[in-house]
């Protein structure tokens, strides 16, 4: 799984309660997916173990993890 350093440095330490496996579930099986104005892919899945949603950010290839994190405000 690619990441950027940002996420690497960044978020992996501010949020070590994801688990990676959830970040690759979010991208492969998405439960909503939307394109940002600047190609950033936002992809959300609900994370039974968390009980929450879960929003992964990429990079325009869709593959590289720039941001990740519990999306308190999403509504299906």
């Amino acid at each position: 799984m690619k990441h950027t350093h940002y996420f690497e440095t960044d978020v992996l330490h501010r949020r070590p309660e994801i688990k990676l496996e959830w970040l690759e579930e979010a991208i492969l099986y998405p439960d909503k997916k939307a394109v940002q104005e600047n190609g950033r892919i936002r992809f959300w899945k609900w994370i039974d173990e968390a009980q929450k949603y879960l929003r992964v950010i990429t990079l325009e290839d869709g593959e590289t993890i720039h941001n990740a994190f519990f999306d308190r405000g999403f509504k299906r």
